[in-house]
């Protein structure tokens, strides 16, 4: 499967938000502890998007999963509203920890940061965290998120990783929120047919993002045994 095309940067690299400053003042030594630590080799919110420890090629990451697990149950609520206030990699290390430990008091705080849109990549740890957090009202959340975004075919966002995280859910709840995306000649392909040269690519099929996610949610599953 090809890499995910590229798409621009919706804010400055470390946040140019008020909310952003505000954060970059009284957090850095919760950055360090959750996000730019480094647990083997690059710092976490690397590992946890380039997603080497799902590469068969790759040896097993035990410590690398120890640390993670550890410290989804270690973080206080307090820090983790803290990091969701701070910039893109903050945000989305923040999401894979709430999802890691399945805590449900933030779904409605994840849903909000994923409806805003605000900055680029964080959506795909939202996506993560209501996929591992598995219930109808997670589904609603991302489907939303479908309904504002698959129709703006001129933005690159999360739009991918959000389906994946709605097909899974689907098929673990019973439901169809994805269908109407997905019916052919739909959302979903007309937001994918909007750059040419994605059409055809078996990386930006349905069942290719579907498939990311398992990966990544099986694994996480693998990790906590909960």
């Amino acid at each position: 499967m090809s890499s995910p095309a590229w798409r621009p940067t919706r804010r400055a690299p470390w946040g140019g938000s008020s909310c952003a400053i505000r954060a970059r003042a009284t957090t850095p030594h919760v950055v360090e502890r959750y996000v730019t630590v480094r647990d083997e080799g690059r710092p976490r919110y690397m590992e946890l998007k380039g997603g080497r420890y799902l590469r068969p090629d790759q040896p097993p990451r035990h410590r690398f999963a120890r640390l993670v697990i550890e410290d989804a149950a270690a973080i206080t609520d307090a820090e983790l509203d803290a990091l969701l206030a701070y910039e893109w990699r903050s945000r989305f290390t923040a999401a894979w920890l709430i999802g890691v430990d399945r805590r449900a008091s933030f779904r409605d705080r994840i849903g909000e940061l994923l409806l805003a849109g605000e900055v680029c990549f964080a959506g795909a740890g939202y996506a993560f965290a209501l996929a591992r957090l598995g219930t109808r009202a997670d589904a609603e959340l991302l489907a939303a998120y479908l309904d504002r975004y698959l129709p703006r075919t001129e933005l690159r966002y999360d739009q991918a990783p959000v389906l994946g995280a709605l097909l899974r859910l689907d098929a673990g709840l019973g439901t169809s929120y994805a269908e109407r995306f997905t019916a052919p000649g739909g959302l979903w392909d007309e937001w994918v047919d909007a750059l040419p040269h994605l059409h055809g690519d078996p990386y930006w099929t349905p069942e290719a993002q579907r498939h990311w996610t398992d990966l990544r949610c099986d694994f996480a599953d693998g990790w906590t045994w909960r």
